[in-house]
């Protein structure tokens, strides 16, 4: 059979500048709903403010914000039941994406609610755990953090030196963890410790005595985000407070992955924004007598800025659809939160040499994603430790130890 000639179709769209792929024609009418929807809170709720939020270290209304975001049944999203969305992986991943796209503190503060110390409760905890926490978790009435990484322990969380003792019926849990999202105004702690038994997760109250979270200043990334160390001195919990349904680094390494996969589609906001600054900035710019999008270096710039940012949307999309089907793998999860964290930084300096010295001002969004996605880099595990997780599911090898 004869292969039919190209015929060009009247039904083609025109070439979209903001989705030069079409992967909007991959969503479906609500997916499309869950992005606008989260869109236009960012530009109503953060936008207006963040620049300044940014310069002055702080996160003001965070409490506020959070009841907001439970409003729009962001917090806990993908998780069914106890007053979650239960929406999908990609519908996540999308409002993951919006929230970067405005600072990456926000999703941050969305991610380690809903994909850490909800999932954590969710997936590990008792009944009365889920039923006591989760449902005003997930109306943003309560907010939690997540307690692994500690001041000399980061990538190697079986070495964590926090521990719970038994003391009769009770634990008395003594540690410190550090970096810790949410922590200064979280109500509930997740937290892992070694025990007798193996590391083991509490659910923590944070008025509990003994129990204190100093925030950390001096940052120079993540500067609109609460970040804080937790301090555990002879903290009392009732045998109940521990995660039942699970033993061991499989507890807080699950969480992790599910926290990975926000930022695989969240650090394609961060690009989406600066990508989306420069853009702007290069049609009105004019330099020796026209604007700057005119000249072929600043196109090959602008091309391959787009290129990188919807392959890591189109790779986002895919991991969405696998999570959905069950299917998604720990390791396919670092491929893309290797891949996109490392090209969004790529793009957002990119974009901070077609702004020149526009791009360090916060006028601009370039800098402030870019400082910010410095942390997203390391958070959730190193661009190493990611590269070594694909290496050993590459050859069979394991390089860790």
């Amino acid at each position: 059979m004869s292969a039919q000639p190209f015929r060009a179709s009247s039904a083609v769209p025109p070439f979209d500048p903001g989705d030069p792929l079409g992967l909007d024609d991959l969503l479906t009418d609500e997916d499309r709903a869950v992005r606008d929807t989260v869109r236009g809170w960012a530009a109503d709720r953060v936008l207006p403010g963040i620049a300044d939020w940014y310069e002055r270290g702080e996160l003001p209304g965070i409490r506020e914000l959070a009841r907001e975001l439970g409003s729009l049944g962001a917090l806990g999203m993908s998780l069914t039941g106890y007053g979650c969305a239960g929406a999908s992986a990609v519908q996540y991943g999308l409002a993951c994406l919006e929230l970067e796209a405005a600072d990456s503190g926000i999703r941050s503060l969305v991610s380690v609610q809903g994909s850490l110390a909800m999932y954590a409760i969710w997936r590990f905890g008792s009944e009365e755990q889920k039923q006591q926490w989760l449902p005003r978790m997930a109306a943003g009435e309560a907010i939690g953090c997540f307690g692994l990484t500690e001041p000399d322990i980061g990538s190697d969380p079986a070495a964590m030196r926090t521990h719970a003792k038994r003391d009769g019926g009770d634990w008395v849990l003594n540690g410190r963890k550090m970096w810790i999202t949410n922590g200064s105004v979280a109500g509930v702690a997740v937290v892992w410790a070694r025990t007798d038994d193996g590391i083991r997760g509490f659910v923590v109250p944070t008025d509990t005595p003994g129990f204190s979270a100093p925030e950390i200043k001096h940052k120079w990334s993540l500067r609109a985000s609460v970040t804080s160390e937790l301090v555990m001195d002879d903290v009392r919990l009732p045998a109940d407070a521990v995660l039942p349904e699970v033993t061991g680094l499989r507890g807080p390494l699950g969480c992790l992955s599910h926290a990975r996969y926000g930022i695989v589609w969240g650090s394609m906001g961060a690009a989406r924004a600066s990508f989306e600054a420069a853009l702007d900035y290069a049609k009105s710019r004019e330099q020796f007598g026209r604007p700057i999008g005119g000249f072929q270096l600043t196109q090959a710039k602008l091309a391959d800025m787009a290129v990188e940012l919807h392959k890591g949307i189109l790779l986002a999309h895919h991991l969405g659809l696998r999570m959905d089907a069950g299917r998604l793998r720990p390791e396919q999860i670092s491929f893309g939160k290797l891949n996109n964290v490392r090209e969004a930084i790529e793009i957002c300096r990119t974009a901070r040499t077609i702004l020149g010295a526009n791009g360090i001002s916060l006028e601009y969004p370039v800098m402030r994603h870019a400082t910010n996605l410095e942390s997203v880099l390391t958070y959730e595990g190193t661009v190493e430790m990611h590269q070594l997780v694909l290496g050993k599911a590459l050859t069979g090898l394991d390089a860790f130890r």
